[in-house]
């Protein structure tokens, strides 16, 4: 990511050095979560779209360690090997509106907050910045090289309430917890990177 653009980095310090830890993060763009696993002070194993494992790309990414889910069922290898990466305390990537959009945390899916939950993870809110603000003239799919993209770590928080509880009343109050962790945090990085 540093040879291709010009990432800058802010409050990567606040990330957990040990322990399950998972990176709820917005999703605008293709290159955010690269950008991220690039840039991040942990491994990170990120849930992805089966789709976007062919070709020469599924032996990268299965090699790199991310995780391929099928989105239109409920995956039960995917949760089970999620699970598994928080159990050994690694670190789960997961974009939680489910796919790309505006990248505004608006509309937030169950899955954070069951992973959190379940998996007893920290949740650090995560903003990339500047992935959409402009388009390549040599590749429109990415943003221009060498120009600068923002990724700002927030600080870890737990999901749930600490009754150990993973019931839907729960869960739909982690839910609501999350957002709006994750929505104050992305103002926060709007205003503290200019954007």
């Amino acid at each position: 990511m540093y040879g291709l653009w010009k990432p800058r980095v802010l409050g990567a310090w606040k990330v957990p050095t040990t322990g399950p830890v998972i990176f709820a993060v917005n999703h605008a763009h293709n290159i955010d979560g690269p950008m991220v696993m690039g840039v991040a002070p942990r491994p990170t194993h990120f849930l992805i779209k089966k789709e976007a494992f062919v070709g020469p790309l599924d032996p990268f990414l299965t090699g790199i360690g991310q995780l391929k889910v099928d989105r239109d069922t409920t995956d039960r290898g995917a949760i089970t090997r999620a699970l598994d990466v928080l159990k050994n305390g690694g670190v789960l990537g997961i974009f939680p509106e489910g796919t790309r959009g505006e990248g505004d945390f608006a509309s937030l899916r169950a899955g954070l907050a069951y992973f959190a939950v379940r998996g007893n993870a920290q949740v650090v809110p995560v903003a990339v910045l500047g992935s959409t603000d402009r388009r390549s003239r040599l590749v429109k799919a990415v943003p221009p090289l060498r120009s600068r993209v923002d990724v700002v770590f927030g600080d870890p928080f737990e999901a749930g309430d600490g009754s150990g509880r993973r019931t839907r009343k729960a869960l739909d109050e982690a839910t609501e917890r999350i957002q709006k962790q994750l929505t104050a945090h992305l103002e926060n990085a709007r205003r503290l990177t200019g954007r």
